[in-house]
């Protein structure tokens, strides 16, 4: 029985190992659509060239195309959702996809069905000199662009003065996703009230508490939730210190969130299609606040799930790529909790050394699971990473498993102690 080809949009050595180990790889084979160098650390998103490669590189195989999927956002999960729709594929629908993308058009959404769990927003022009008086919300509020990730371009405003202050950064840096979004919008039938807007930034008031994602997907109309992953900040830092699963979050709470999503994902549209959701839940005002929601499986989470349950959530990818219900993951993993650390510099410079390759594999002896992936080479100016958020740099990622938390986080300092790095500190090194 031949196998099922599915591509995937972003693949990378790293996830490539996580789906070839799955159980559905007995009778699948995963190829690139596009390699992920095609969309991550790249000077600019040529959204049609990019179409182009990813259909020559499956029309070159030679082989069926049976599935498409990314996990990778902008531009990973729109460009799925088009190949996808291209081959008469299963997949979600391309606009439900460009609603979860905009940020501007999902809060929209959303405000229609779950409006009390959703923050003040606006939206606003940062080439309009008077964008600050047209915002109307009292400061202090974040801003962020209608389209970005991982916090790019998103700043916490206190007063009108730093607003201005960031207003040039801003300008200069929106057009990097904003312009190849504005296009896709345009080429695939947002409506013009959208896609001709003016305003490319969106201010929120702000929302504050114990912060997890939800990973989940829709199939047939069905809204399913199988794993809540806890998102720990730094210390006085918006900047993410590590991941944990599963969540510490009473069950009360965590189903208070899935009843909001639920209503948020129908509302949208989103079907046939993993999501993650991202909640905080202040425990002051007990109430449960949606920051935004993704289409796709988060690909930082694949490791975790995977130390705790036995396997990855790309299985649930995959299996929707297929266009069939995902099967069940039971609890059938090594660890009791497995984290993913983020270790993070907020001092801008180049990268002299990175920790050796002896190094980490004596680190891993130590610590029977543990995984190190470094995002930077020697040479490298922080400056030149994409993408990042703007307060800190992310120079390495330690996924741990463990017993319990405790031997999670003693894990996580052992491996501290062995992933050195030098870096040549700029003169003016900390990020402002």
């Amino acid at each position: 029985m031949a196998k099922s080809n599915i591509f995937i949009v972003g693949m990378d050595d790293f996830n490539r190992k996580k789906l070839e180990s799955l159980p559905q790889a007995k009778n699948c084979e995963f190829h690139a659509a596009l390699e992920i160098d095609d969309i991550r650390n790249v000077e600019q998103y040529d959204i049609e060239h990019l179409i182009g490669k990813a259909n020559r590189n499956m029309a070159e195989s030679g082989l069926s195309v049976d599935g498409v999927a990314s996990y990778y956002d902008f531009p990973g999960t729109v460009i799925a959702a088009i190949l996808a729709e291209q081959y008469s594929l299963p997949g979600p629908d391309l606009e439900s996809v460009l609603k979860c993308e905009n940020k501007y058009w999902s809060r929209m959404e959303q405000k229609k069905v779950i409006p009390d769990h959703i923050p003040h927003f606006k939206a606003f022009d940062p080439f309009n000199d008077d964008a600050y008086g047209t915002i109307g919300i009292l400061p202090p509020f974040w801003i962020k662009p209608i389209k970005s990730f991982r916090s790019y371009l998103a700043f916490h405003i206190n007063d009108e003065r730093q607003f201005r202050t960031v207003m040039p950064v801003c300008r200069e840096g929106v057009g990097f996703m904003g312009d190849p979004f504005i296009y896709l919008m345009r080429q695939f039938g947002a409506p013009p009230e959208i896609a001709e807007m003016p305003e490319s930034f969106i201010a929120e008031s702000p929302i504050s508490g114990w912060q997890c994602t939800l990973e989940g997907y829709s199939f047939d109309g069905q809204v399913h939730v199988y794993g809540v992953v806890d998102s720990v900040r730094e210390q006085d830092s918006s900047s993410f210190a590590h991941y944990e699963y599963p969540s510490c979050l009473p069950m009360e709470i965590q189903h208070r969130m899935i009843d909001v999503v639920r209503a948020a994902v129908l509302q949208i549209g989103l079907d046939n299609s993993p999501f993650n959701a991202e909640f905080f839940y202040d425990q002051t005002s007990d109430q449960v606040w949606l920051l935004e929601i993704n289409p796709r499986i988060s690909q930082a989470h694949t490791d975790i799930i995977e130390k705790v349950q036995g396997i990855s959530h790309l299985s649930v990818l995959v299996d929707l790529a297929l266009g069939r219900k995902p099967m069940p993951m039971e609890r059938k993993g090594a660890f009791n909790v497995a984290g993913h650390f983020m270790l993070r510099t907020r001092e801008s410079g180049r990268i002299l050394r990175i920790p050796s390759k002896a190094a980490i594999e004596k680190l891993k002896k130590r610590q029977p699971g543990t995984y190190v992936k470094i995002p930077v080479r020697p040479g490298q100016h922080l400056r030149e990473l994409r993408g990042q958020d703007m307060y800190s740099f992310e120079i390495a990622n330690v996924f741990i498993g463990g017993r319990d938390q405790t031997e999670l986080l003693d894990r996580y300092d052992e491996a501290l102690a062995v992933l050195q790095f030098d870096i040549e500190k700029d003169p003016d090194p900390v990020i402002s």
